[in-house]
């Protein structure tokens, strides 16, 4: 007979997987924060800052004593962590760099192989790399203003990108150079030897071992998934490369368990050989109101979260705003090990508002004055943690 996991044990072990389980209170040091980000794999950057951007939304939402400022010196001072791609912009534990040498590889040949890439260059691709290689050599880290001060150079029509910014760009995805820091949002790029420890330049692991890595640390952290799962948690290998691995792998690894859904329904899955032990020992989260970013990995796959949650998101920010059914950017409020309601938050910085745009409840939410007291709790975190005056409705 194959175990099962009820849905509440599967919501609470994924809760408890994503670092949501435990109070968000407290102090957060340096090396908490490093280990943090070391436990969720990887924290999603974007540049969207309606209420705050991702990187720091997704960080907060677990410790509210986290400081921007120790992200900053865990990226440009320490190195500890680096930015690259998963399936998105991301910032990275250090010590998974080698892993990402064959996804360097990966882009250069993507990138070498499109014709959009070439036409950014202006048909100077040779000439402008070694000219960028030699100027970052000499002269150390520049961004991309400092290549292009003063608009000499002629735009393409891809994000208006000279062919010194794709030259950056091209750079830094295919590895020879790495994010040294930021001004601003805007990336400061060096010679990867120069920002990234030495002893995480290891070689490049073969296929197999690379394959088995990311397979490993991707169900270390999601604890139940599919092969579909396994490989777009990194999105560093095919899902044929992850059923593969999945089916290949011992009892020691992997096993097969059932998940009941949140519509009752029951799916199998690949899972931990010690999950029954995590969903036991995974806490109940606390009581307390969380706003949730749209780019939270709790979230980020909406079908599993609809699965798990019975909760239909979809972020709105690139919906034309006439069909948006909510607002621009709307975050899911998790209560406990429940996914209760919406709202849309805005910052006006110039004015020191917190705006409050909206809130929706889900269908059988009832309100009352407890739930209200704690989704007013963390509209105040959020108001003092972005430093607004006032909230306004």
């Amino acid at each position: 007979m194959t175990d099962r996991l009820s849905n509440t044990e599967l919501r609470r072990l994924f809760l408890h997987q994503h670092a949501l389980s435990e109070s968000p209170g407290g102090a957060l040091t340096r090396d908490g924060l490093d280990a943090l980000i070391d436990r969720l794999g990887f924290v999603q950057v974007d540049t969207i800052s309606t209420l705050e951007q991702a990187h720091h939304h997704i960080l907060f939402t677990r410790a509210n004593g986290y400081k921007k400022s120790h992200l900053k010196h865990l990226l440009e001072k320490r190195s500890s962590l680096f930015e690259h791609w998963t399936h998105d912009a991301s910032i990275i534990p250090t010590r998974f760099y080698p892993y990402w040498k064959p996804r360097f590889a990966r882009y250069k040949a993507r990138m070498d192989r499109a014709p959009h890439w070439d036409q950014r260059f202006a048909g100077r691709r040779d000439e402008v790399l070694d000219e960028m290689r030699r100027r970052v050599e000499a002269e150390g880290r520049v961004t991309s203003r400092d290549v292009t001060p003063d608009d000499t150079e002629e735009r393409g029509a891809w994000w208006g990108w000279t062919p010194s910014k794709t030259a950056l760009e091209y750079l830094w995805r295919s590895g020879e150079f790495a994010v040294a820091g930021r001004k601003g949002f805007a990336k400061v790029y060096d010679l990867s030897y120069r920002v990234i420890p030495p002893e995480h330049h290891e070689p490049e692991p073969d296929h197999a071992a690379f394959i088995d890595w990311a397979g490993r640390e991707a169900i270390s952290r999601l604890a139940v998934a599919s092969h579909g799962e396994v490989a777009r948690f990194f999105d560093s290998i095919s899902p044929a490369e992850a059923q593969a691995w999945c089916e290949c792998v011992s009892d020691n690894t992997l096993r097969r368990i059932d998940i009941e859904q949140a519509d009752g329904s029951v799916r199998p899955v690949w899972a931990r050989p010690d999950v029954l032990d995590l969903a036991r020992q995974a806490p109940e989260p606390p009581a307390r109101v969380r706003f949730l970013s749209p780019f939270d990995p709790m979230i980020r796959e909406r079908e599993r979260t609809q699965r798990i949650f019975g909760f239909d998101y979809r972020f709105e920010a690139f919906v034309p705003a006439a069909k948006r059914v909510y607002g621009y950017y709307v975050l899911p409020m998790l209560e406990r090990d429940r996914l209760v309601g919406r709202i849309e938050l805005k910052t006006h910085r110039n004015r020191g508002e917190l705006e409050v745009r909206g809130m929706w409840m889900e269908p059988g939410v009832r309100a009352s004055k407890a739930r209200d007291a704690k989704i007013d709790a963390e509209i105040e975190r959020w108001r003092v943690f972005t430093g607004m005056e006032r909230v306004v409705r």
